[in-house]
């Protein structure tokens, strides 16, 4: 079965040689979304940046044919392992239930960091 790229959603800028996602097998592998707006940050606290990053996904799951609702794996990329539990309080807020699995790690280096982004997340959903 062959990979099919989406096309990227126009609200989103793609900064980087990459498609925000790529379905294959009835799956969507979505990029990492980061908290911006018109290709620029958006500064705020890690729950501001969290709200942001994952109305960004769902986005990019939308224009795929898919939604929050059908996510099977999220990973969380943190610039700082001390915004956890910080994080967690919107992640658990906005995400439906049952809750996809989940992987989160302090990457110590994020893009954009040196911008002030504090989170990407990326997922598998469904379509």
């Amino acid at each position: 079965m062959g990979s099919k790229v989406v096309s990227n959603s126009p609200k989103l800028a793609v900064g980087g040689p990459y498609n925000q996602a790529v379905k294959s097998a009835g799956l969507i592998f979505c990029s990492g979304q980061a908290a911006l707006r018109d290709g620029r940050v958006v500064d705020g606290t890690i729950q501001e940046q969290t709200r942001v990053t994952i109305e960004n996904l769902a986005e990019v799951l939308k224009v795929s044919g898919s939604s929050l609702e059908k996510l099977v794996k999220v990973n969380i990329f943190l610039a700082d392992i001390d915004d956890f539990s910080a994080m967690n309080e919107v992640y658990k807020e906005i995400l439906p239930h049952p809750m996809p699995a989940r992987t989160t790690v302090a990457a110590g280096q994020i893009p954009l960091q040196d911008k002030g982004i504090k989170i990407e997340i990326e997922c598998i959903a469904a379509e």
